[in-house]
């Protein structure tokens, strides 16, 4: 429901979550002085340190860029809660308003009840649904492996047990009968 703040900033956060494959802590640790969305793309410092570039598609792009076009505040936060406490009268930046992991994953879960998905999905499902569809339009995977921040390859290999109906057609197709 994008009619209210919380749902432009929901729509906004699935959008960017599809569109990038951030781990939800990235996603909650961005400022907006960070994404520069003329370029779509911005730097995140991921886990165990390691840096990398993020690209955002174009419309997860638009989406983000009306969210923070609708914003009244000049808070340093990419995506603010808005519900709670009041911030502190010293919280000259926003940063006790700064949305939790937590609060992205019950969003999360929230829209797939609404949307009455078979399947649960959580921020990570989103990281990997992000991988997959990478895999399945061809990418590589060293490619994959540097857009999710992984250090070793291994770990994106998680990702490729869902193309296994890809290598069944491909055997199906060239190899020998």
């Amino acid at each position: 429901e994008i009619s209210s703040p919380e749902g432009f900033r929901d729509k906004a956060i699935l959008e960017l979550l599809f569109s990038t494959g951030l781990r939800v802590s990235e996603l909650v640790s961005l400022n907006r002085d960070q994404v520069n969305l003329e370029r779509k793309e911005f730097g995140v410092i991921g886990k165990g340190r390691r840096s990398r570039v993020v690209f955002v598609s174009d419309t997860a792009g638009a989406w983000v860029g009306r969210y923070l076009k609708s914003r009244e505040d000049c808070w340093k936060p990419m995506f603010i809660r808005y519900s709670g406490k009041t911030p502190d009268a010293d919280d000259k930046t926003g940063e006790s308003r700064r949305l939790s992991a937590r609060s992205v994953q019950r969003s999360v879960e929230k829209y797939v009840k609404k949307a009455r998905l078979p399947v649960k999905i959580t921020p990570h499902g989103l990281r990997h649904s992000f991988a997959t569809d990478l895999l399945h339009s061809g990418a590589d995977l060293r490619a994959i492996q540097e857009l999710l921040g992984h250090k070793n390859v291994s770990t994106t290999q998680i990702y490729t047990h869902i193309t296994n109906p890809q290598l069944r057609e491909i055997h199906t197709k060239f190899h020998r009968k």
